[in-house]
């Protein structure tokens, strides 16, 4: 563990760092090591190449006061309409980078797709922050797309192309009544 001016050597099981790292929440920790606890989060691991057993984590200890950057997981809370149509979430960004202080640091940000239609998007400058919270991320990177599904864009191209279709049929016969009698029809007068 690391931060704050000084540097702690602890060991620990595997099985209870292996919980930190191999999840999609974000890895805040209180350490109790000698009697002190020290509010941490997991900053890198090192992994054995061939039986993927955890060597090495580095905790860096927060200090109240200070920012620091991380990335935090994003969530998708509330039903699309999209989605109720037929459409797809698609998740383009799984998390986002963002500097803040210890004080106001969250676990995850919870994003409402709920007024999302087939076609739209969710953007990164679309998250509501928490006060003392930056973004770091790029403002128009979308977060999550209602996709629309193929069999909805080929039968609204089939409903387009029959409407293509009857509008030449109108336009055709709108040109017939305005021609010149035929020979045949003059002469019976």
């Amino acid at each position: 563990m690391y931060g704050g001016g000084k540097i702690v050597h602890f060991a620990a099981r595997s099985q209870e760092v292996r919980k930190l790292i191999y999840t999609s929440d974000f890895g805040l920790v209180d350490l109790q090591i000698d009697g002190e606890t020290h509010r941490c989060i997991v900053k890198d691991y090192q992994q054995h190449p061939v039986s993927d057993v955890i060597e090495h984590v580095d905790m860096l200890a927060l200090t109240p006061g200070k920012t620091i950057k991380v990335e935090l997981p994003v969530h998708f809370v509330g039903m699309s309409p999209g989605v109720k149509a037929g459409g797809t979430v698609v998740k383009k960004l799984r998390k986002v980078m963002v500097k803040t202080t210890p004080e106001h640091l969250v676990s995850e940000f919870q994003v409402d797709i709920s007024d999302l239609e087939l076609g739209q998007s969710v953007r990164v400058r679309d998250i509501v922050l928490e006060e003392g919270m930056e973004v770091m991320s790029p403002g128009p990177i979308p977060l999550a797309t209602i996709e629309i599904p193929r069999a909805l864009k080929s039968a609204a191209a089939a409903a387009e192309d029959e409407e293509g279709v009857e509008g030449e049929e109108g336009e055709g016969a709108e040109t017939t009544e305005g021609t010149v009698p035929s020979e045949s029809e003059g002469s019976e007068s």
